[in-house]
């Protein structure tokens, strides 16, 4: 981890061996990763105490294999290995720490944000304006460095916040989730944060439009799911086990999300009258058939 960056061969190189057997590095920001997202390498400050840092937003669970995202998890886990990653001639000095950055308080590790990783890169000649210790394991940012370094990790968190609650949509997706159709949303009450169905849904709205009967007892069932959701429960789950709840069909077999995409597909084409061509563009984005792009493209122009 320490010499990572000599041991990918990405620069100057060494070779390190344990029993004649070489020591493969660790990266801790899956840079080599289609779904890792990369912001460009940017300058701060100037002169000689110049740093350059990098912003990192690792690809949810579910773009990775079990092997990958047991190895991104580094040595004490994803949640721990948050944060910036602070190196000096390439060898890194502090192995993730929000370094008590923060608006107000000091930002804490969080679930959220597990995915936000950070590459500075200070020079040699600033150890005495980063507080580098003895051992070479801690350091400060300067007081005239902090703001600067605030807006850089706020930017990789938000993002990093939106992937995890996304989950596996592309790289690209930063701009993509406004055009997604959700399932649930989110809204500040007076009473704090309450989530709700989101009633346009393609699943939802053609039910809330039959007869008064049917819409009453479908927007009944929806107020009880909305008021009954086990948060604190999802959450201590989550915490215990270091697994997050299941979605997006990800467990299930095709053929029991080809019965739940083919009602709704029905509904759109023969119901509201839609081009099949349409109805597909449609569910590629609606939650949670945008995980399943192969399957909504499968479905047939001619409908029984």
């Amino acid at each position: 981890m320490v010499f990572h960056r000599y041991l990918d061969r990405s620069g100057p190189q060494i070779d390190l061996l344990i029993n004649s057997r070489k020591v493969k590095p660790w990266d801790p920001f899956m840079s080599s990763h289609p779904a890792t997202f990369r912001s460009p390498e940017a300058p701060i400050g100037q002169g000689d105490m110049m740093v350059t840092a990098q912003a990192f937003v690792l690809p949810h669970k579910d773009r990775l294999s079990d092997k990958e995202f047991l190895d991104a998890g580094g040595p004490d886990g994803w949640s721990s290995q948050q944060g910036i990653y602070i190196y000096r001639g390439r060898r890194l000095l502090v192995a993730g720490s929000w370094l008590g950055l923060g608006r107000g308080r000091s930002w804490s590790k969080d679930e959220s944000h597990r995915l936000a990783r950070v590459r500075l890169d200070i020079p040699n000649i600033s150890d005495s304006d980063w507080k580098i210790d003895i051992r070479k394991s801690s350091a400060h940012p300067p007081l005239w460095l902090r703001d600067q370094l605030t807006r850089l990790a706020e930017d990789a968190r938000d993002r990093a916040r939106k992937v995890f609650l996304h989950r596996a949509q592309s790289n690209t997706s930063f701009g993509r989730s406004e055009d997604l159709a959700p399932v649930w949303t989110s809204i500040d009450a007076a009473s704090g944060r309450r989530y709700r169905v989101d009633r346009n849904h393609p699943a939802v709205k053609p039910l809330l439009e039959e007869s008064d009967e049917i819409k009453q007892r479908v927007e009944a069932m929806l107020r009880v799911l909305e008021e009954t959701i086990p948060v604190q429960k999802i959450w201590l789950e989550a915490a215990e086990s270091g697994e997050h709840a299941k979605g997006g069909f990800s467990a299930e077999k095709e053929e029991s999300v080809r019965q739940v995409l083919g009602v709704l597909y029905r509904n759109l084409v023969v119901g509201k009258g839609i081009s099949p061509d349409l109805a597909r563009k449609k569910l590629l984005k609606t939650e949670p058939f945008d995980l399943h792009p192969h399957l909504v493209n499968s479905l047939p122009d001619e409908i029984e």
